[in-house]
């Protein structure tokens, strides 16, 4: 074999091997390529992924039994307000109109804050007449509203407990049944905070009654 044969065959290899470097770095490109892709494609999904729960989570956020326990205990807190604001000027206990003002004072923010919840849920806050809160929910009647405003000294601090203990223990059994069923955590918050604070003074109003 002449030199020069050996240099022409020195140069052709060379030229392979350049050949094969190259071809090697454009699959190496090409995986990092595919791999980025796949990698954004991965990263793409994820994000909607991440927006599809966020969504369920909002869209998740109250059920029925939230929006029911709000509407029916607005009107239910707001004739509780009505009794107690019937004690200045008619009770003569002192303990009735501290528990009075305690209910006057706890009720108007929660009103305010159940209307609220309503309104952001795109709810009505009214429920009509509310079939069935007469009797179940310890809702007093018209007739003994009416009533109660004609009492005074004793006889309203009497009929006063006796009222507020029946509509306490009603607004307790709404209350249940919303920690019970309800989804939304600041209504469930509230339910509990009712239980707590109405139970405590259904105890209060009657001991009250048993003294007077």
């Amino acid at each position: 074999m002449t030199v020069f044969t050996r240099a022409l065959r020195r140069k052709s290899a060379r030229r392979v091997a350049a050949v094969g470097v190259v071809a090697a770095g454009a699959l190496l490109l090409s995986a990092c390529s595919n791999d980025s892709n796949d990698m954004g494609s991965m990263d793409h999904g994820g994000g909607h992924g991440s927006a599809a729960a966020t969504a369920t989570t909002t869209a998740g956020g109250y059920n029925d039994a939230d929006i029911h326990f709000a509407q029916m205990m607005i009107p239910h807190h707001e004739q509780a307000v009505e009794m107690a604001k019937l004690a200045d000027g008619r009770a003569a206990d002192s303990e009735i109109k501290d528990i009075a003002t305690k209910i006057e004072k706890a009720q108007d923010p929660e009103i305010k804050t159940m209307t609220g919840w309503l309104q952001s849920w795109g709810k009505p806050t009214a429920m009509g007449d509310m079939p069935g809160m007469d009797m179940g929910d310890g809702m007093m009647s018209d007739k003994d509203m009416k009533e109660l405003k004609a009492m005074k000294g004793t006889e309203f601090d009497k009929m006063f407990a006796q009222m507020m203990i029946n509509h306490h223990n009603g607004a307790i059994s709404m209350a249940k049944n919303e920690q019970k069923d309800g989804k939304n955590a600041d209504a469930v918050k509230m339910a509990g905070d009712i239980v707590t604070s109405q139970s405590a003074e259904v105890k209060q109003l009657q001991s009250i009654l048993d003294r007077l």
